[in-house]
């Protein structure tokens, strides 16, 4: 019977491929679900050698993706490349791949719990837990309290790895799992204070404020709750002497229990640096995985759709972006702001259910520092006047800032505002509209097929 319902669901896949209605990567599983509810546990089961899912607010498809091209193609995984992470994409991921080895699932925050019980991976990576989508998640200690129960029925064939560097995350109970911990070990290239919008500022102990003698991006750091003494565990996989390379590149010497080796990464940014850790750390964690394999995995990462994603649109070089919280919008602009040649921008604001209705965000994302370089900026979306009133407070000259809700003209008002390089700056269903739009134009493929 559940044979039956299974080839139902991978034709219901086929169709939908056919249809041009989807990739396949969401109804398939939300289908099986319907008629067995069990099926996750029941595919994953299949998998020869266990699964391993990594679960943040940011960065988990980069992770994901960069431990996949560690474990490629001498692995056969079953991964759900295209971003689809809630169960229905984790049971789609099943269906499609009846022969993989080994499982590697991004999971969103809020449905880990449920997801990783079904699954019962025996490597979880937890790399961050940031503000995000308050509408549908609430408050970040009620995130890590679903988490904390998750992580405390842990056993001791588990390997749980940890983000050493937030506080929220490395104080989560264990159970009896194995811990990897991973961070940055550079105090140079953080800063010397928490920025106005940090979200985790209080020990998830003792609720005393924490301190850090150095901070990476948003509340990751090096930090110490002077109340109680917690603070941040000793590092396992560890970034140092980290270089970013403006909008480029980033280097550091890495460190694993694998042995050390120096690392080019091709993507920019601090917390892309903070993704390979995880994703290294993950596959540390796997204890099959060579050194050269996690860096060759890391130096030939091309980054997942809509992640500093470079394209050429009408003859302009053009980078995608994808922004959801203030921590992620806060490094993406932190990383603009390395290159100081005037920016020309396309920022599209949408409050729609998979963005958080409430988008009051983004008055505590610092746009103040990339007002110096922006020459010009169209935004759009559902919400594109309150995010041309945010560029206005900002700062940013009224000449500058064009409003066009209809996306397509908004890109070609973009195009159109001069010569360089352009910054598509889009939430995540806005990037998903723009992403289509561009498959239209035949500048890129459809994000199931790019991933």
């Amino acid at each position: 019977m559940f044979a039956a319902k299974v080839a139902a669901a991978r034709a219901v896949a086929r169709l939908s491929r056919l249809t041009g209605s989807g990739g396949g990567t969401t109804l398939p599983g939300r289908v099986l679900l319907q008629v067995a509810p069990d099926a996750i546990s029941r595919l994953a089961g299949r998998l020869q050698t266990g699964s391993i899912v990594i679960s943040a607010t940011n960065g988990k498809t980069t992770s994901a993706k960069m431990l996949a091209g560690m474990l490629e193609p001498e692995v056969e995984v079953c991964h759900n490349r295209a971003g689809a992470n809630l169960a229905s994409g984790i049971a789609s991921a099943l269906l499609a791949a009846p022969r993989a080895r080994l499982g590697l699932f991004e999971v969103d925050e809020a449905a880990l719990p449920g997801v990783a019980r079904s699954l019962q991976p025996r490597v979880l990576v937890l790399a961050n837990l940031f503000r995000d989508q308050l509408d549908r998640y609430g408050e970040l200690e009620l995130v890590g309290q679903r988490w904390g129960a998750l992580t405390g029925e842990l056993g001791p064939d588990r390997v749980l790895v940890r983000n050493g560097d937030d506080p929220l995350v490395a104080m989560l109970p264990t159970g009896s799992a194995r811990t990897i911990t991973f961070g940055i070990a550079d105090p140079a290239i953080g800063l010397a204070e928490l920025p106005h919008a940090a979200d985790s500022k209080w020990c998830a102990r003792c609720g005393g404020r924490l301190a850090y003698a150095t901070v990476f991006l948003g509340h990751l750091g090096d930090w110490v709750c002077p109340n109680c003494g917690a603070r941040r565990p000793a590092l396992d996989v560890s970034a140092a002497d980290v270089r970013l390379l403006g909008l480029d590149a980033s280097e550091f010497q890495l460190r694993t229990p694998l042995g050390t080796a120096r690392v080019r990464l091709p993507v920019p940014g601090l917390y892309n640096v903070e993704n390979a850790l995880a994703a290294a750390a993950g596959a540390c964690a796997l204890g099959s995985v060579a050194l050269e394999r996690v860096v060759a995995g890391l130096e030939r990462f091309d980054p997942a759709f809509g992640r500093f994603e470079r394209m050429r649109i009408r003859g302009r070089d053009a980078v995608l972006l994808l922004v959801k919280n203030p921590a992620g919008a806060n490094e993406a602009i932190r990383t603009l702001a390395q290159d100081p040649s005037p920016k020309r921008m396309l920022i599209a604001l949408n409050d729609r259910v998979a963005d958080g209705r409430d988008v009051s965000w983004i008055w505590d994302v610092d746009f103040e520092r990339l007002v110096p370089w922006l020459e010009a900026a169209v935004t759009t979306g559902t919400r594109a006047a309150e995010m041309a009133l945010r560029l206005k407070y900002a700062g940013a000259p009224a000449a500058a800032i064009r409003i066009d809700s209809a996306l397509e003209a908004a890109l070609d008002l973009a195009l159109d505002s001069g010569d360089g390089p352009v910054y598509l700056v889009a939430t995540y269903t806005a990037m998903l509209e723009l992403r289509d739009l561009l498959v239209r134009r035949g500048v890129v493929r459809r994000y199931w097929e790019a991933a």
